[in-house]
């Protein structure tokens, strides 16, 4: 992983928190092969540490417009996990694409309050989250993508081979990295916040 050199400030950067609702939570019971057992409480500790900060917090919230889908608005999946709902005062957005930027102000409201970094953390690694980082690096945001506060899931293409969860987000990482956004764990964008 590459560290930028310059630390940068929390009045300039926004933590985006990605779709963090209970479907994946009732994957997860089902038995899906995950990555990153350790995700979800590095989200809480980046929320934790943007709200001690008074720093910028964003929730994206995916509510789908596709029939069956377990994210469609007022379904028990579509249900934000507790840890990761938003407190008081705290922007949310509702996108019904991978994207975060489709559909949604975020772009607008993000430029004209002056944020510049961007710290992209939820699920999933490979869908919205690798999506919204593909966007905000063409969009000119920094966008500081945290590998271990996302996950991915197993995966099987249209020739029925199958792809491990750890492969996907390996494959997320590599194509992200350098051209998309700067590859950071939790505890190297605390780093960075710091200076």
């Amino acid at each position: 992983m590459t560290v930028p050199s310059e630390a940068i400030e929390h009045s300039t950067t926004a933590l985006l928190v990605i779709d963090v609702q209970m479907a994946f939570v009732h994957r997860d019971e089902s038995g899906a092969a995950r990555t990153t057992p350790m995700a979800e409480n590095n989200i809480r500790r980046l929320l934790e540490r943007f709200r001690t900060a008074g720093g910028k917090t964003i929730h994206i919230h995916h509510h789908s417009h596709q029939e069956g889908s377990p994210f469609t608005a007022g379904l028990p999946g579509a249900v934000v996990q507790e840890f990761a709902a938003p407190a008081p005062g705290e922007a949310v957005y509702i996108k019904h694409v991978n994207s975060s930027f489709i559909g949604t102000s975020l772009e607008a409201d993000l430029r004209r309050d002056g944020f510049e970094h961007l710290i992209l953390c939820g699920a999933t690694a490979n869908q919205c989250v690798e999506t919204t980082a593909r966007m905000a690096g063409n969009l000119g945001f920094d966008t500081l993508f945290v590998a271990d506060g996302v996950w991915a899931y197993g995966s099987t293409g249209p020739d029925g081979r199958k792809h491990g969860a750890e492969d996907i987000l390996s494959i997320i990482i590599s194509n992200l990295y350098g051209k998309f956004a700067t590859v950071l764990s939790t505890d190297e964008v605390f780093d960075l916040l710091n200076g």
